[in-house]
């Protein structure tokens, strides 16, 4: 196997089509037809299904994906690894949905104005599912929220995965929302409302939210209906709505115009670090760390 042909691979893989992988990567088409017949001929298996001009992966291909993608990242680790003068090369940054509104506009800015040959990716997800990319080689570093409690100088990340390094960033206050028209709130027993609207497994924030609400006892988590959603917008409209409660930063609520419509009770304090592979580092990802660091 080629690097090369790995990098076809998985562009066909992720575009679902030989036209936009070919677009994507700059090379003719009938090229990268040819290098994905070459490679499926080399390890003898059927890596795409073919139907209706779309490349789906077989399972053979859903393996090989991830081998891939672990390759690829090693080997631009090595190439930026012998520039380390200046950053350049790809950046693949995970985020949380509340810091990449919050914490990173300000930091991404100035690093790329500071050091435009670095082609930065940015990702967003659940704390967890972001922890299991960086370690899986799919992405560099994260910005992540972690569960656990105390001095942010005591955390222990490998509670969100073994070999993982990190730097502490800020704490956040984390505060339950809900409808202003809701009885006042003091306490867990207080909540009438049985909806929780929240991101996927995986969310720090929405953890620390139904550990919360499991403090009113008789049952209360076991009697809790999660609303998965994919934003913060579609979670504060359903509280906004008065049919759930949410859990968010209180900074990313500062950027709401219409705090009117809620109330809030605080439930606790979480920090939040940037994390990479225990011994990854490349000139580009120190200097964005640095960045982080003086926002």
């Amino acid at each position: 196997m080629e690097l090369a042909e790995l990098e076809i691979f998985r562009a066909v893989a992720r575009e679902q089509s030989v036209t936009r992988a070919a677009k994507a990567l700059e090379r003719v088409q009938s090229n990268v037809t040819t290098r994905v017949k070459q490679l499926e001929e080399s390890l003898g298996v059927t890596l795409f299904q073919r139907a209706n001009r779309q490349m789906i992966l077989t399972p053979a291909g859903q393996r090989l994906l991830g081998y891939a993608d672990q390759l690829l990242a090693l080997a631009e680790e090595a190439r930026q690894s012998m520039r380390a003068d200046a950053p350049s090369g790809r950046l693949r940054v995970g985020s949380m949905e509340s810091t990449a509104a919050t914490l990173l506009p300000g930091p991404l800015g100035r690093f790329h104005a500071a050091w435009p040959d670095v082609d930065v990716e940015l990702t967003t997800g659940t704390s967890q599912a972001l922890a299991d990319a960086v370690l899986e080689r799919r992405l560099d570093c994260a910005v992540v929220a972690h569960p656990g409690a105390g001095a942010h100088k005591d955390i222990d990340l490998a509670e969100l995965g073994d070999g993982l390094d990190g730097t502490f960033l800020k704490t956040e206050e984390l505060v339950l929302v809900l409808p202003a028209t809701h009885p006042k709130v003091r306490r867990p027993v207080d909540v009438t409302l049985r909806q929780l609207a929240a991101f996927a497994r995986g969310c720090t924030y929405r953890r620390c939210a139904e550990d919360w609400l499991e403090q009113a006892g008789d049952g209360v988590r076991r009697r809790l209906t999660v609303i998965e959603l994919p934003s913060y917008h579609a979670i504060l409209a359903q509280v906004t709505a008065g049919s759930a409660v949410a859990i968010v930063p209180r900074s990313l609520l500062a950027m709401h115009d219409d705090g009117a419509a809620w109330q809030t009770v605080p439930v606790r304090k979480v920090h939040t670090f940037l994390i990479q592979r225990a011994g990854f580092t490349t000139s580009a990802f120190e200097a964005f760390q640095q960045a982080l660091r003086r926002s």
